[in-house]
C-alpha cells in the first residue's frame, strides 16, 4: 500500500468517525453567553494575512479551513467532509460539506475554495502561508461540492498546511468586492457582530453552522490589558473564561477554589531572532558566539518561572531533537569570547533588540535576561519595547537587529518553517538568512513520504539550523486558559486554538 493509499484509507475513517460524533451531539441543557477575557486584542481581520496569536484566536472562531487538527494533531473534517489523494500523489480531491454556509447566507462552494487559494497564492496578497501551497499547479471545480488540487510534485504536508486558519476559506464574492479584512464573513461556529479594537468583541452563535450544535448563545470578549485584572475578574465571577499568556498569573489560578486552570504544552516557541543581514551578525562566528553565551535554562527559569522546557527549532514531539545534541546548547562563555575575538569583535558591539508588549507578556523579561548574558561577551544590548501592531509591522519587514519573539508551531516541520528557510519562502525578510543546505533539506522533507526518512531529513535540518545560529531558539511554554468550574467541555490543544469553545456549556 502506498503512502497516498494509506492516507486515503486513514482519513476516510477519520472523516466518518468525526461525522458520527457530530451527529451524536445532544442538545445542551442550558444555553448562555460566555463572558470571556484576554489581554491582547486582534490586530486585523484578514485570515490570510494575520500572524499575531491574538488575531488567530479570534478568527478561528469565525472562519473555517477545509480540514482541522484535533487535540492529538490528527487531521479531521472542517468544511470538507472527505478528501482523497491520487495513488501517485498528483491530485488531492475534496468533497465539501453540502450544508456549509457563510454568515451572509451564501452556500460554501468549490468556487469559494478556488478563489481563496488563488488569493493565498497571489504574491500581491501578502498571505503568510503562501509558501505552503506552491506545489498547487491548478485547481479544478467539476461541481459545486468538489475541488481538485493538481500538484506539481508529491506534497506530504499539504493537508496539515490546509488545517491552518491562515488557509481559511472566504467568500469569493467578498474577494471580488475587496472587503476581506474590513469585515469578517466566515462559515465558522460564531459570527463577529461587533469589534471595538482594544476594548471588546461580541460574537453570536452561528445557528446554521454545518459543524454541529453549539451550546453557547454567543461569546462576549473583554480586552483587559493587565492579566492581573483578568484574574481579579475571574475571582469575582465577572468573567467565565479567560485566555492567559503570563505564567506569573496563570500559576496563581489553582489557588482559587472556584477556578480551573487548563495547562497544555504548546508547539509555539520563544526565540531570539538575529538579523543575519546586519553587520556584524552577518558573520557566522558572531551568531555562534551569541548562541554559546546564552543560558537558555536561565532565561526560562527567570522570565517564565520555569514554565516550559528548553527547545531546539523543532517543537513537534515526533520530530524534536534532544537539545543536548544541538550546537552550544550548553552555555560556554569561553568559547563565545573566542568566537567573538576570531571574528574581530573581541570588544563587542552595540545592538538593539525589539520586544512587543503583551504578546508574549514575558518578552521584556526575556530581553532583560538576554541583555545581561550578552554583556558578558561585550555586546551592549538596548531593549526597545512597542505595541504589538507596531512590532508586527517591523517584524514582517525584518526591521530589527534582534527580536524577542513567540512564534507559532505547526504539526509538520515543513509547514512550520518553509516560509522562513526556503528560497521560495514568503517570510524571508523576517528570517534574513538562507543557505543551500536548508533549502535542499526542506524540499526533500516535503516530497518524502516515508515517516522514518522524513524524521532523518528534518533532524539534519534542525542540527544545521542550530549550528548556523540565525536565530537562537529558547524554549516552549504552555497554553493557558482559566475558567469557572461551572464551565464544562473545553479541550486544550498543543496549537493553542480556542475552537474547543464550540463544545462548552455553562452551568448554574
Amino acid at each position: 500500500m502506498t503512502f497516498w493509499q494509506s492516507q486515503r484509507k486513514l482519513l476516510a475513517g477519520v472523516a466518518l468517525a468525526a461525522l458520527v460524533g457530530t451527529l451524536a451531539v445532544s442538545a445542551p441543557v442550558q444555553a448562555a453567553t460566555l463572558r470571556m477575557a484576554w489581554s491582547q486584542d486582534a490586530t486585523g481581520l484578514d485570515p490570510h494575512k494575520q500572524t499575531a496569536f491574538s488575531s488567530l484566536r479570534l478568527l478561528e472562531l469565525v472562519y473555517e479551513p477545509l480540514v482541522r487538527l484535533d487535540a492529538n494533531l490528527t487531521v479531521g473534517p472542517a468544511l470538507a467532509d472527505s478528501w482523497e489523494f491520487a495513488a501517485d500523489g498528483s491530485t488531492l480531491t475534496f468533497k465539501l460539506n453540502p450544508n456549509a454556509k457563510f454568515h451572509n447566507g451564501e452556500a460554501v462552494t468549490s468556487a469559494d475554495v478556488k478563489a481563496s487559494f488563488e488569493r493565498i497564492l497571489d504574491e500581491a496578497t501578502g498571505a503568510v502561508t503562501r509558501a505552503n501551497f506552491l506545489s498547487i499547479s491548478s485547481i479544478d471545480t467539476p461541481d459545486a461540492g468538489t475541488v481538485v488540487f493538481h500538484l506539481s510534485q508529491p506534497d506530504a504536508p499539504i493537508l496539515t498546511a490546509m488545517s491552518d486558519i491562515n488557509a481559511a476559506i472566504v467568500p469569493a464574492s467578498e474577494i471580488k468586492a475587496g472587503t476581506i479584512g474590513t469585515k469578517a464573513i466566515g462559515s465558522g461556529p460564531f459570527k463577529l457582530d461587533s469589534w471595538e479594537p482594544n476594548s471588546k468583541e461580541v460574537l453570536s452563535t452561528n445557528k446554521d453552522w454545518a459543524g454541529g450544535t453549539v451550546a453557547l448563545d454567543g461569546i462576549d470578549i473583554s480586552v483587559l490589558p493587565d492579566e492581573t485584572a483578568i484574574l481579579a475578574a475571574l475571582r469575582t465571577g465577572q468573567v467565565d473564561f479567560a485566555l492567559l499568556n503570563d505564567p506569573l498569573v496563570a500559576t496563581l489560578v489553582p489557588r482559587e477554589a472556584n477556578l480551573q486552570l487548563n495547562r497544555q504544552p504548546g508547539l509555539a516557541y520563544n526565540v531570539l531572532q538575529l538579523n543575519a543581514s546586519r553587520s556584524p551578525m552577518t558573520e557566522l562566528g558572531v551568531r555562534q558566539a551569541i548562541s554559546c553565551a546564552i543560558d537558555r535554562q536561565e532565561v526560562l527559569d527567570t522570565a517564565l518561572l520555569g514554565e516550559g522546557k528548553v527547545t531546539g527549532p523543532l517543537t513537534i514531539p515526533a520530530y524534536a531533537t534532544d537539545p543536548k545534541e544541538l550546537f552550544c546548547y550548553t552555555p560556554d562563555l569561553e568559547k563565545a569570547k573566542k568566537l567573538m575575538a576570531d571574528a574581530g569583535h573581541a570588544d563587542g558591539f552595540e545592538a538593539t533588540v525589539i520586544a512587543a508588549t503583551g504578546e508574549p507578556p514575558v518578552a521584556a523579561s526575556e530581553a532583560q535576561v538576554i541583555q545581561d548574558q550578552l554583556a558578558e561577551i561585550g555586546i551592549k544590548l538596548k531593549i526597545e519595547t512597542m505595541e504589538l501592531n507596531v512590532y508586527v509591522d517591523r517584524w514582517l519587514k525584518g526591521d530589527f537587529d534582534m527580536a524577542v519573539a513567540l512564534n507559532g508551531g505547526r504539526a509538520d516541520p515543513y509547514t512550520m518553517y518553509n516560509r522562513y528557510w526556503t528560497k521560495d519562502g514568503n517570510l524571508q525578510k523576517v528570517a534574513n538568512y538562507i543557505d543551500d543546505t536548508l533549502d535542499t533539506l526542506m524540499k526533500q522533507g516535503r516530497a518524502e513520504t516515508d515517516p522514518a526518512k522524513r524524521k532523518e531529513i528534518f533532524a539534519q535540518f534542525e542540527k544545521h539550523l542550530a549550528e548556523m545560529s540565525p536565530w537562537i531558539w529558547l524554549s516552549t511554554s504552555y497554553n493557558y486558559t482559566a475558567q469557572q468550574k461551572n464551565v464544562q467541555g473545553f479541550v486544550s490543544t498543543p496549537t493553542g486554538t480556542l475552537f474547543g469553545l464550540t463544545k462548552v456549556t455553562v452551568g448554574q
